[in-house]
């Protein structure tokens, strides 16, 4: 059988758009042991005088998460934010509907502004707009946002902290299309109380910017129409449409798996048509980008089983595979091959559920596969994306046809001479021959070809008694002459192919 090669044309001159840092972004919302057990418990050995894990924060810095949304999720379409402000001995225990939990309100607000700071992470707000509504996300914001002189800011002064913590993006609800969110909403009744929530929110503090619900994802019966109406209603108010995806290997389809991305670019294209329709149709100035502030690779939901009511009880503790870390990364593909409009991306959740970082009660905490290509992401792919020219070999599964082996973006970053190339190969069988002319890139070497495969084993998994069994490494064959990158892409592997201008 003749090689696989698949040919990439670069040019500094045609780009795609400047990288949002908050696309890196992360998630952290009350369920499972996100937040209990993970970020916070204070009876753990690493813990540091609030309650935070030390070892959990210290693979946060690393992964240099730029921004978190908290609280939910949907939590927080049943969650009084001032239940979880002022001392914690008054704070009230409350029945947590949305994961069929009790939520003790030991860590709330302010533990999670204080933590985001020792992280070194901004955070986005999220306002309940299932139970609640206008009223209680202007309080909110008044609190969080407003210096002094008035119950709510001098309220948070009482409780000892000060400084306003200026937050400015918040989420208008969260997946309020969906019928098992409290507070499911029709797209006009969600648009209304969105479109007042912001308004008033914005008279509180002129300076925030606002995410408006999207579909909860792209296979709703209602979308596109549903971002249609919302956008209606909330258009001149708002600054970014929500997005989320999840995907998972179904009937153990590996290719079809392998190939999701190709229907998350297809809900990219399609969201960005339905902003700029509203665009069109209200003659506006404005244009409407994207915040995909959820989006991962998961298991089957419904796995998990636990005694309803109790606290923070282990759920959705997915031990992900090399597979699952390629799928990951070319969904960070799709993200950064829409930076012109997608300024926001959240992985959920950070720790412990479906996430890229475990901590074992009373242990230490460790890389899941899919840290890895958010991790080479978040530190080497910030800059200007480029506009490539592609020419892979395609091929059909159960649910698409014409899916490139050849998965790859680009990024340049001029101010630091560097150019960073993203690729991966989703053949399970064969290596793919990756040729790159980047004859535009004068005096440009290779300095470093990162790898993350495992050729024995596409399972294989990092796990507490096993945490190093797929780790990247710096052994790529990447070569350069006459301006021609050439390497091989072995079956299934993720590359970071990285470039500096020598003088």
């Amino acid at each position: 059988m003749a090689q696989k090669i698949a040919n990439v044309i670069l040019d500094k001159d045609f780009s795609i758009g400047t990288v949002d840092s908050r696309i890196y972004g992360s998630f952290i919302e009350h369920i499972g042991r996100t937040v209990y057990g993970g970020i916070y418990e204070p009876n753990d050995p690493s813990s540091d005088e609030n309650g935070f894990r030390r070892d959990v924060i210290a693979l946060i810095k690393e992964l240099n998460v730029p921004i978190i949304r908290y609280p939910g999720g949907n939590f927080v379409s049943g969650y009084n934010w001032e239940d979880g402000v002022g001392p914690r001995e008054s704070r009230k225990r409350r029945l947590e509907l949305a994961w069929n939990t009790v939520e003790t309100n030991e860590f709330g607000l302010n533990e999670f502004m204080k933590w985001s700071k020792l992280a070194n992470t901004d955070v986005i707000m999220a306002v309940n707009l299932g139970t609640r509504g206008v009223n209680e996300a202007r309080e909110l914001v008044e609190y969080c946002n407003h210096p002094s002189g008035t119950y709510l800011s001098d309220l948070r002064v009482s409780h000892g902290f000060k400084e306003p913590y200026a937050i400015k993006t918040w989420c208008l609800g969260n997946e309020q299309d969906n019928h098992p969110q409290i507070g499911y909403k029709t797209a006009t009744e969600y648009g209304r109380i969105a479109a007042e929530a912001a308004k008033v929110m914005k008279w509180v503090d002129p300076r925030i910017e606002l995410v408006a619900c999207g579909s909860t994802n792209g296979n709703m019966p209602t979308f596109p129409q549903w971002d249609a109406t919302v956008l209606e209603h909330t258009y001149d108010h708002i600054e970014y449409l929500s997005l989320h995806s999840y995907y998972w290997k179904k009937d153990g389809d590996t290719a079809s798996y392998l190939a999701s991305s190709v229907e998350m670019d297809a809900y990219i294209r399609s969201v960005i048509s339905t902003c700029d329709y509203m665009k069109a149709k209200k003659r506006s100035k404005k244009t409407i980008n994207l915040s995909f502030d959820e989006w991962n690779v998961t298991r089957q939901w419904g796995e998990d089983h636990f005694e309803p009511w109790s606290i923070a009880p282990p759920a959705g503790e997915h031990i992900y595979s090399l597979e699952d870390a390629i799928v990951g990364a070319s969904m960070l593909i799709s993200l950064l091959k829409h930076a012109d409009r997608i300024k926001i991306g959240c992985q959920a959740q950070l720790v412990n559920f479906i996430a890229p970082i475990m901590a074992r009660p009373g242990g230490e905490a460790w890389r899941q596969t899919i840290f890895y290509p958010y991790l080479h992401a978040s530190l080497y792919g910030r800059g200007t994306v480029l506009n490539p020219v592609i020419s892979s070999p395609l091929s059909d599964c159960k649910e698409f046809t014409d899916v490139p082996l050849l998965e790859t973006v680009s990024i340049w970053n001029k101010e630091m001479e560097a150019l960073t190339i993203f690729a991966l190969n989703r053949d399970q069988v064969d290596s793919l021959q990756f040729k790159c002319d980047v004859r535009n890139f004068a005096g440009y070497k290779i300095i470093e070809h990162i790898v993350l495969e495992n050729q024995d084993d596409q399972d294989a998994s990092n796990t507490f008694e096993n945490p190093n069994q797929v780790l990247p490494h710096n052994k790529g064959n990447a070569s350069i002459d006459n301006g021609m990158i050439t390497a091989e892409l072995f079956k299934l592997s993720w590359h970071v192919i990285r470039l500096a201008k020598v003088v």
